[in-house]
């Protein structure tokens, strides 16, 4: 298939988001330029026939060449857990203005970024929503599409969900069970992002699945996929974040740097409240019961 004549640029092409991207828009003709620290970690993507190119968010002058005759670029950068050194809140924001800056100056006309549903004091929201105004900040239009959990193999959030169901029969569960959420299936974030490219100016789209649960709900529909009955729950209200991601962290195998940012925003309820920007893709959502089993067998298949 022949490309679009002008290239997009993927930061964050090789995670587990922005690497479905890259071979999506590939595959539909749209020249896609992969930026990556490591390119030989670009394997989909390359092979989809995107243009790999080494760069690092966090050196400013190495994202200049990548970002060169690039209108849109995608921004699905995110640094908490994986080995990632310091605060990631502070490395975020250094990156994100790193980018905008040296997309300002080589004239990138949109940014396509993906961050958090929920106004919570969690500080891995609040860092999402940093990052979103630091890609705004030098005035390059922004597309900020917001999203509760993602129900996919690769997901952080999915993955500990899974765990905690596989290992545990029973177990305790603190008042973050019982917050509302509105998980949406990998398939359609990667839609939606990749539809994006084509809307104008600046915008803020939250965008969701169509079921509307809590986190208790989703261990529930988590044990149908895997056909097995669903954990008994014991309610302790008082089992704080900071033990809930111990907890966690000693049941399951997920990256511990994940665990505790990522607990915290479990406390903020997740939900749509303008379902007006799912209204500018031409998609309809995947439920829930099919995402949890897609996710799971692909998870699965992989173990």
């Amino acid at each position: 298939m022949v490309s679009t004549a002008d290239p997009v640029l993927i930061a964050g092409s090789t995670g587990y988001i922005g690497r479905q991207l890259a071979v999506k828009l590939a595959q539909s003709g749209v020249a896609t330029r992969c930026l990556a620290r490591n390119p030989a970690k670009a394997v989909d993507p390359e092979e989809a026939g995107c243009e790999v190119v080494q760069g690092d968010v966090l050196d400013r002058e190495s994202l200049r060449w990548p970002l060169s005759g690039v209108r849109v670029a995608y921004y699905l950068v995110h640094s908490m857990g994986r080995g990632a050194e310091g605060d990631f809140a502070e490395t975020d924001l250094k990156a994100a203005r790193n980018f905008a800056e040296a997309a300002a100056e080589v004239g990138v006309e949109r940014i396509i970024y993906l961050g958090g549903l929920g106004e919570g004091r969690s500080r891995h929201l609040q860092s999402r929503h940093e990052t979103a105004e630091a890609l705004a900040s030098t005035g390059i239009d922004l597309t900020y599409l917001r999203a509760a959990v993602v129900v996919g193999s690769g997901s952080e959030s999915f993955q500990t969900i899974y765990w905690l169901v596989r290992r545990l029969p029973a177990m305790v569960t603190p008042r973050w069970t019982t917050v509302r959420t509105q998980p949406i299936a990998i398939s359609d974030v990667v839609e939606c992002l990749a539809q994006a490219r084509d809307l104008q100016g600046s915008r803020e789209i939250e965008i969701g699945g169509p079921d509307v649960t809590t986190y208790g709900g989703m261990m529930d529909e988590m044990a149908k996929a895997m056909d097995r009955r669903p954990p008994v729950r014991i309610g302790i209200p008082l089992l704080t974040p900071g033990l809930s991601s111990l907890w966690i962290g000693l049941v399951t195998p997920v990256d511990t740097g994940v665990v505790r940012p990522l607990v915290e925003g479990l406390t903020t309820e997740t939900v749509v409240r303008d379902p007006s920007g799912m209204e500018l893709f031409d998609l309809e959502p995947m439920g829930l019961s099919e995402a949890m089993s897609l996710a799971v067998r692909e998870l699965e298949s992989q173990l």
